[in-house]
């Protein structure tokens, strides 16, 4: 199914005006893992860099805004709500944030190993570096439509 009829299902079930909008991406690394945990309800929260929104002239999003998740095919697989959105220095991110991304043992160990990986991948191609210090935008959402 297309983002597009996804959210227009979501949008008459819920009863929602016309007219607000809504963001479709997948998740970066393992789209098509993250995107099941999302579904599943085990996925309820994400992080990026911070650095990059600038970079890419992006806003960060903000709670209650809607976002159709996407797999690595383009097809949208649930539709979530930003619950809360704030930013923390690498190193500061804690636990509990590590455990709502569901990903491995949840553990904020794992979290950092990952993630240090991935955002060092993700700033060396648009010429940044990361460091410990680097902000992260770390996002709560809820599923509200499979």
């Amino acid at each position: 199914m297309t983002a597009e009829r996804m959210w227009q299902a979501f949008a008459a079930k819920a009863g929602l005006p016309k007219g607000i909008s809504f963001e479709a991406w997948a998740f970066g690394g393992d789209p098509d893992k993250l995107a099941m945990l999302a579904k599943t309800g085990v996925k309820t929260g994400t992080s990026s860099a911070f650095p990059l929104y600038g970079l890419e002239g992006e806003p960060l999003p903000e709670a209650g805004e809607y976002s159709v998740v996407l797999d690595s095919k383009g097809d949208a697989v649930c539709v979530i709500r930003t619950t809360k959105v704030y930013l923390a220095a690498f190193s500061e991110v804690g636990a509990g944030h590590a455990y709502k991304e569901g990903e491995g043992d949840r553990s904020l160990s794992y979290w950092r190993a990952v993630h240090e990986d991935f955002f060092r991948r993700e700033m060396a191609e648009a010429g940044l570096v990361f460091d410990g210090s680097m902000l992260v935008a770390c996002e709560e959402f809820e599923v509200v439509y499979c």
